[in-house]
């Protein structure tokens, strides 16, 4: 409904049954407020089921797709917190300058994987299009910052290939950077000593599977985790293959890791370019990587971004003042 008059126009959204007032308006009015920050400069108002949007015809205009695609988000099973308006609002503009883009709605309310009561979705058009890339794709390249989703996502996808048969196998790997000296000095067998590297592909599949039932699958050979090294030499048949913390590849070592590849395989590669823990002079494989292969079909390159990020909102703007600080030096030298 839309009322105009001296300048102003006045538009009238009801909330439709199936969203709960609650999840609209979060604890402490939290959500609110933070959808009448982005709808700013229109005024919102919110009594009983109704919601009142006043302002300018441009400000209510976007108001209203705001409020409406919040809605859908609610209505199709999606949660949305204060973090998650303000993503909806940056998807929005996204869409808008991006031809073809699928609405923010679209986007939260896709389910990757249950487990537990949790659903994990994709949060950001950039993510959307790193998980449609690995559907799409034999070898999808994953690259951004932290928080972006990177290996989170991947996980998800193969432990939901793994569910539905579509492989017969998962293989997490990463490689250990200080697998020299400094990992010699660590107490315990050889296997404590690499698990510190490991462990953040185990919190992971823990949060996407039974804990109980991990063990089990591992000693089948269902599931394996292990560091890059152990890859050489082996050819992964109906398997979905995770290489993390692809920075700190060699690119003999991406090498040997992508011609692992076998029938019914799929690989995703994830890491960071900005943050390489390799020693002076090595160059990083997934640095060059993208030109080696740059071209070959039925492999993806998906770049995440600071709009990605799911942690934290200072995440994001860290990772941006980083970027800017290093640019600025990089032109400065």
């Amino acid at each position: 409904m839309s009322v105009q008059g001296e300048g102003l126009e006045l538009r009238i959204i009801k909330v439709p049954p199936s969203v709960d007032m609650m999840a609209l308006v979060g604890q402490a009015d939290a959500t609110w407020r933070a959808i009448e920050a982005a709808a700013a400069p229109a005024d919102l108002h919110l009594r009983g089921d109704v919601i009142t949007v006043r302002g300018q015809t441009g400000p209510v205009e976007a108001g209203c797709a705001l409020v409406s695609e919040l809605l859908a988000v609610l209505a199709g099973g999606g949660v949305v917190g204060p973090d998650d308006v303000t993503r909806v609002a940056g998807m929005m503009q996204e869409a808008a300058a991006s031809l073809g883009a699928p609405a923010p709605a679209q986007i939260l309310t896709e389910s990757i994987l249950s487990n537990r009561g949790k659903t994990v979705r994709p949060k950001t058009l950039g993510q959307k299009r790193y998980v449609d890339a690995i559907d799409r794709h034999t070898i999808t390249f994953g690259i951004g910052p932290a928080g972006t989703g990177k290996t989170y996502l991947a996980m998800a996808k193969a432990v939901r290939a793994l569910q539905d048969k579509r492989i017969k196998r998962i293989v997490l790997t990463r490689p250990a950077v200080e697998a020299g000296e400094r990992l010699g000095f660590l107490p315990g067998t050889l296997g404590e000593k690499i698990d510190p590297y490991l462990r953040p592909l185990h919190d992971a599949l823990q949060d996407m599977m039974d804990p109980d039932h991990i063990p089990r699958l591992m000693e089948l050979g269902v599931i394996e985790v292990a560091p890059l090294a152990y890859m050489r030499g082996r050819t992964l048949n109906d398997a979905f293959i995770i290489l993390d913390e692809a920075q700190n590849t060699t690119p003999e070592q991406m090498k040997m890791f992508l011609t692992r590849l076998g029938f019914g395989a799929t690989m995703v590669v994830t890491g960071d370019i900005t943050q390489t823990d390799l020693p002076g002079g090595v160059h990083s494989g997934l640095r060059a990587v993208r030109a080696i292969l740059q071209g070959i079909e039925d492999l993806a390159f998906v770049e995440l971004t600071s709009r990605d990020v799911v942690r934290h909102r200072l995440v994001s703007q860290v990772i941006e003042a980083w970027a800017s600080h290093d640019l600025k030096r990089g032109l400065s030298k």
